[in-house]
């Protein structure tokens, strides 16, 4: 079973693939066609989203009701004020008062009670909605190839499922209901103000072209600095994330003051973007609210020379200046709503662009299945460049007997870990073909063809669990005596019963609780119990000490019985009782054969060979 099967988030070392990291927010925030795609997205959740729609619809229609209504207990009041005043025998009538208020209660608890429906409503929709968007995220990454990883900022992409998918959640459960409500009661509210003086409304309208005006200038000014805000916001996560998984080297190489310079520099430019967004977007409320402000006073002095011509009643001036308060409100939330929205929308673009990023090629529609694995591999004349302008591997080709131990050896950057990255179909090759028992790699599925392979790698990965389990992801349905026949075989037992709690110990996230031969001979049992037909070994004992090392030679040497191994070893000493050594420079094979064949050449091997004894004896 392939360790690469479970996407990692610490940074990983690159082996030969493209250099640099893909800028964030290269494409221009498209802020329409983002929101389409999130409207669609939504499309699972739509018969809840009916539902809270009528029932923000149903909360906002009986608030707007209250001030019309309660405007008739006014001007009743009024009225009974006013005939005590002149003498009349008819004072406030308090029954009609009394129905009015009991009127009033009723529509503000249902409002209330509505609203509470509707908001819970949403909430479940909003959870529901991030849920899915996680669960694609994570069921994306699995079938993104493994060159976009290589090639961008694993904080990068860790933001986007955390912070932009945050972002998406709080508008759809803060936001969507207050656009519904605020819309339904402008709209009620415009009409509640006609049906009592269209003079007064026109006055009130000259707030809206003022709003609009003040509105659409701040998003202007606005938008670019709240997409500039989640890219940054990306750049600072990724930074953190990197100088944490990576603390020992960076303390080790006195990086402390390099890590806090750039991390300043993301910081401030971050800080810059964000206090721009906020800035601009704050002085929108104390705008609306003075523009408000004026539009009152103006239906105010109207209002009074109305009434004093008798042409309204002093209810209905109370009822409107209500209304004008309750019109002014959802224009300055829904003023407030658009500034969110572009956040909203930096934030869901960005998702979306993972989203839509190139997947690795598709599966074949009808695979090969094989029964018996035999082992047999085979490079017929394969071309490869993670860039492919720039090619790395020229013309390999090579055959491989079941059951056979090869070697891949050559200097650094020879191209020895990209084969095996091309074997797994981590990578798919430029030209040419990889068969194993005869049939051409790309006609199994990815998980058929990686299930054939073991695989222990100089970069250990292990997760945060107990020893048991990180041993058991060889092979899951493995049984405890299983797991441990295969520890004893990588001499794992034995240092294990000297840990705290044994084979349960839980390693913590790093895995830096053990030492890091010991990681290695975990990974080793790992390999040991997923019992493959081939195995893979890179450089699988560069980190045990020579005792440990001889010991885990034996282990092997047992394991590898009868499967086809590839080792990509350094250190050559290691390999001298290999079937076939594929000596590599360049991406080329140069040479092949076994130990004494390449010896009694005096060639490229030989020279390799000779130069690390001349350095051990030196040393």
């Amino acid at each position: 079973m392939s360790e690469n099967k479970k996407f990692k988030t610490r940074p990983a070392k690159r082996h030969g693939g493209p250099p640099g990291v893909m800028p964030p927010g290269e494409k221009a925030n498209d802020f329409k066609g983002t929101m389409v795609k999130l409207l669609k997205y939504l499309g699972s959740f739509k018969i809840a989203i009916i539902v809270v729609m009528l029932f923000a619809v149903a909360s906002a229609a009986f608030n707007i009701a209250g001030p019309k209504i309660l405007g008739h207990a006014t001007t009743k009041l009024f009225e009974g004020i006013m005939n005590k005043v002149s003498g009349s025998s008819k004072g406030v009538d308090f029954d009609y008062i009394g129905k009015i208020m009991i009127t009033l209660i009723i529509l503000y608890v249902a409002s209330a009670l509505f609203g509470y429906i509707q908001g819970w409503v949403m909430s479940d929709v909003s959870m529901k909605v991030s849920y899915k968007m996680r669960k694609d995220i994570s069921e994306k990454i699995n079938r993104m190839p493994l060159k976009y990883f290589d090639g961008t900022n694993h904080g990068e992409v860790l933001s986007r499922v955390t912070n932009d998918v945050d972002t998406v959640n709080q508008t759809l459960n803060q936001s969507l209901t207050q656009i519904i409500t605020s819309v339904t009661t402008v709209i009620g509210v415009l009409v509640m103000m006609l049906t009592i003086s269209w003079q007064m409304t026109l006055v009130a309208l000259c707030v809206i072209p003022v709003s609009g005006v003040l509105i659409m200038t701040i998003i202007k000014f606005s938008q670019k600095h709240f997409k500039d805000q989640q890219n940054y916001l990306g750049n600072v996560n990724g930074h953190v994330e990197e100088m944490y998984g990576g603390h020992v080297v960076m303390k080790a190489f006195n990086g402390e003051k390099k890590s806090v310079e750039q991390f300043d520099k993301y910081n401030n430019k971050l800080y810059g973007a964000a206090w721009k967004s906020q800035f601009i977007s704050g002085l929108m409320m104390p705008i609306m609210n003075f523009v408000g402000n004026l539009g009152y006073v103006a239906v105010c002095v109207l209002g009074g020379w109305l009434a004093a011509k008798k042409t309204i009643e002093v209810g209905d001036i109370q009822a409107f200046i209500q209304y004008v308060r309750q019109f002014t409100q959802p224009i300055s939330q829904l003023a407030n709503i658009s500034n969110i929205l572009q956040q909203t929308a930096a934030a869901a673009e960005r998702v979306f662009e993972f989203l839509e990023e190139t997947e690795e090629v598709p599966e074949t529609t009808n695979p090969v299945k094989l029964e018996n694995v035999e082992g047999g591999v085979e490079f017929k004349d394969v071309h490869f460049g993670y860039n492919p302008e720039k090619i790395i591997i020229n013309d390999f080709s090579a055959q491989v007997k079941p059951g056979q131990k090869i070697a891949i050896v050559g200097p650094t950057g020879a191209g020895k870990t990209t084969m095996v990255k091309l074997l797994m179909r981590f990578y798919d090759v430029s030209e040419g073909k990889i068969l194993i028992d005869g049939h051409n790699i790309k006609d199994f599925t990815r998980e058929d063809l990686r299930a054939m392979f073991g695989m222990v790698l100089q970069d250990t990965w292990l997760y945060n669990g107990s020893i048991m389990e990180n041993i058991r992801y060889g092979r899951l349905s493995a049984n405890d005596d299983e797991v441990k026949r295969a520890a004893k075989a990588a001499y794992v037992d034995s240092f294990v019963h000297t840990l705290p709690d044994g084979y349960n110990m839980v390693l913590n996230e790093e895995a830096s609780n053990v030492s890091q031969g010991q990681k290695q001979l975990l990974t080793i049992a790992r390999a040991i119990l997923a019992d493959p037909k081939i195995l893979i070994l890179d450089e699988a004992t560069s980190s045990v000490d020579t005792r440990t090392e001889v010991r885990i030679q034996k282990a092997m040497d047992n394991l590898m019985k009868n499967r086809t191994s590839f080792i990509i070893a350094h250190r050559l000493s290691t390999i001298r009782d290999a079937d076939l050594i594929l000596v590599m420079d360049h991406g080329d094979i140069v040479e092949q054969g076994n130990h004494n064949e390449l010896l009694a050449k005096g060639g490229f091997y030989a020279n390799l060979y000779n130069s690390q004894f001349e350095s051990a004896n030196v040393g």
